[in-house]
């Protein structure tokens, strides 16, 4: 025979790792200094004007 769940058991520790979960996601988007967020957004917006540069048509040029 299987072994017996206590569903609400179950349920509250699902939700408590889905918590923790959530609670990580957070600390790594929120916690960090002004200086590691803006170093962060100058190398997205570096990145992204490189790829713009080497595409072979911008889109402004589709006008016609």
């Amino acid at each position: 025979m299987g072994d017996l769940v206590n569903l609400r058991r179950a349920r509250k520790d699902r939700a408590r790792v889905d918590a923790a979960g959530q609670a990580d996601a957070n600390r790594a988007a929120f916690g960090r200094s002004k200086a590691e967020k803006s170093l962060t957004k100058a190398e997205r917006d570096l990145t992204e004007r490189r790829i713009e540069g080497h595409r072979m048509e911008h889109p402004r040029d589709k006008r016609d």
